[in-house]
């Protein structure tokens, strides 16, 4: 009978220790890590749908403006580099890794800019409704780029800040001590110029 008494407190020590570890913030960093990570996927599936509009966009105008191909070209160029310069969840701690990334997605939106002000010179062009549809798919997903965005912004603000205050600062300094705080999105140095504007 005393065998089956300590069995059942063992049991209900189990479940106790349970609920107070699950209670206490020990799950909260894996998962806002996760999280954080999840909507850094989704900034990445938003910048490859901006990728793989850009060949369709660039083919349709080059059809009418054939004597622009130097912004042709740098759409392009900036394309493939913007599509070379890789970050996975596990770099995302990495600063300089993060400033790479951003700054290759900066160039190709600059380029981008540039083509759809040489489509402004294209009276045909403006009026082509494969060019429409493309640029208004272009710009949904820009928008879609600046809320995935936003939503990594705050998710790696929850999670740093888990990092840094109580009482994931007592977790983090025991049980997840190669946890480390994400990278902070960051506008690039030419995003803080405003812009020029020339008639």
């Amino acid at each position: 009978m005393t065998a089956s008494l300590s069995r059942i407190r063992a049991i209900f020590a189990a479940v106790l220790l349970g609920s107070a570890v699950s209670a206490c913030g020990y799950n909260v960093i894996p998962t806002q890590e996760e999280q954080a990570k999840a909507k850094w996927a989704e900034v990445q599936n938003n910048y490859q749908r901006r990728a793989d509009l850009i060949p369709n966009l660039v083919a349709t105008v080059q059809g009418y403006a054939k004597q622009e191909k130097e912004v042709l070209t740098a759409v392009v160029e900036a394309r493939a580099k913007a599509t070379s310069v890789r970050i996975d969840a596990s770099q995302l701690n990495d600063p300089e890794k993060l400033k790479q990334f951003l700054d290759a997605q900066g160039q190709l939106t600059g380029a981008l800019g540039r083509l759809l002000a040489v489509s402004e010179n294209y009276p045909d062009l403006k009026s082509n409704q494969n060019f429409l549809a493309l640029q208004s798919q272009l710009e949904g997903t820009e928008n879609r780029i600046a809320v995935a965005r936003r939503d990594y912004i705050e998710a790696v603000r929850e999670f740093n800040t888990t990092l840094k205050t109580f009482p994931g600062l007592l977790w983090a300094a025991t049980f997840f001590r190669s946890t480390k705080p994400m990278a902070e999105f960051a506008a690039s140095d030419s995003a803080q110029a405003p812009p020029q504007v020339k008639f």
